[in-house]
């Protein structure tokens, strides 16, 4: 089953939660705190593996969520970090962010990873926050949580030649006889609807890959037929090999079908229109080729364009080799599709993380007889606080009365006992904290 797009959730796992813990040896008087900083959770890590070749196994798990790391230790001991979770995928993935539509990696090489979700700090144990004045705190943070989100994952075939060209005009035919390949062939509209892939060897030392893609139709850039199941996957060939059908099957126009195919593939990406592209003049064994040909080179002659035309024969084998000569040349002389060169040329592994509002701002409204605090600093603070002890509760308005929150409600006209909301959570306004 060929499978080339995918949309899961991925989630980096929780640190562990500081530890409250004291010494209490028998001949060490007045031993001190000793609770250990909690661990790192897991990130969520996409890894390129080679032998992979379709997104099959994201239709049966869409969920990856790493372990969160371990609670801190009595003695001072740090709670162990959880490992990461390696999630295989086929060269040519490009991971795309659901919510804002960013490409987080385009990975086209075996080993190379990135972190696509982060897995949480462990919290630290209470004998991080031992001073002067406070020498057996009784406060240990919660492990921050990891991040999640839903990504899109989307395979676009690693290939050196894209055939190209409406259904039935001869593609997977050309791909059985130049390489090792066995696409279904039948005399039918839409055989082909999955990519195939052939290495092509030319006979004099030299190869490359070629693709079959599935046939276009006119509206496929909006979606019409197999739209973009098949465009998105020309975007990495570095040259196109438009075949037509000289036979004019099915009284079609073959100069006609050449114009509505690249006129497609310019609506898709203005970019895909200056490609290389070679004319493949196919089943030119059938009656009347010949005189379709020579009318195809008089329109395109009047329109201007100048495009290399290659008459052939797939069944016959007929002007094969001569083709596949050019076509290498040409492969040769193009370097790789510049997305995919510029990330070979990046480390191996990338961490991507979204860019965090990190500043201590906050907005208060008023909602009826509540004061509601809207601020993402204040709401992490909340999670990564242990409410269980009075020194942890006195240090979480200590922040908050540092940041100024204390004198904007009362400017707001909060008065002791009043609620105050924050996230999920609801306190109550305390004039003598």
């Amino acid at each position: 089953m060929f499978v080339d797009k995918a949309k899961v959730f991925v989630k980096g796992g929780d640190g562990g939660d500081g530890l409250v813990a004291f010494r209490r040896e028998k001949y060490v008087p007045d031993g001190g705190p000793a609770g250990g900083d909690g661990g790192n959770g897991g990130d969520v890590v996409f890894r390129v593996d080679e032998g992979l070749r379709t997104l099959v196994d994201f239709r049966y798990q869409k969920h990856f969520k790493a372990d969160r790391g371990e609670k801190g230790r009595n003695k001072s001991q740090h709670g162990a970090n959880a490992e990461d979770m390696i999630v295989r995928i086929p060269p040519g993935t490009t991971i795309i962010d659901d919510d804002s539509q960013m490409v987080i990696a385009d990975l086209t090489r075996h080993g190379q990873e990135v972190v696509v979700a982060k897995g949480g700090r462990g919290g630290r144990g209470n004998t991080r926050f031992v001073t002067q004045r406070m020498t057996a705190p009784e406060i240990a943070e919660n492990g921050e949580e990891g991040e999640e989100r839903w990504v899109v994952l989307e395979m676009k075939v690693l290939a050196d030649v894209g055939l190209v060209g409406f259904p039935s005009v001869g593609k997977s035919t050309l791909l059985s006889v130049v390489s090792a390949a066995k696409p279904k062939i039948a005399a039918y509209h839409f055989t082909t609807l999955t990519p195939n892939l052939g290495v092509v060897d030319v006979g004099d030392g030299r190869s490359f890959v070629m693709a079959d893609l599935p046939g276009l139709i006119e509206g496929a850039h909006q979606g019409v037929g197999l739209g973009h199941e098949f465009l998105r996957h020309i975007e990495r060939t570095r040259v196109l090999v438009h075949v037509v059908d000289m036979s004019a099957a099915d009284g079609r126009d073959p100069y006609d079908d050449f114009l509505k195919i690249n006129e497609e593939i310019k609506l898709y990406n203005a970019k895909l229109e200056n490609r290389p592209q070679i004319i493949v003049a196919n089943k030119m064994d059938m009656p009347e080729s010949e005189d379709n040909l020579a009318l195809f080179k008089e329109q395109l002659a009047a329109e201007g364009k100048d495009y290399a035309i290659y008459p052939i024969s797939a069944l016959t084998h007929e002007g094969v080799k001569e083709l596949l000569y050019k076509i290498s040349d040409i492969v040769e002389s193009i370097p790789p599709a510049p997305e995919v060169e510029a990330v070979a040329e990046q480390e191996e592994r990338k961490v991507y993380r979204f860019e965090k509002d990190e500043d201590n701002e906050f907005t208060i409204r008023r909602v009826n007889e509540t004061f509601v605090i809207d601020s993402p600093s204040i709401e992490k603070l909340i999670k990564r606080t242990n409410f269980s002890t009075p020194d942890s509760v006195a240090r979480f308005a200590r922040i908050l009365r540092n940041m100024g929150v204390d004198n904007e409600l009362r400017k707001r006209g909060a008065v002791h006992g009043q609620t105050i909301q924050i996230g999920d959570f609801e306190f109550e306004f305390d004039e003598k904290s």
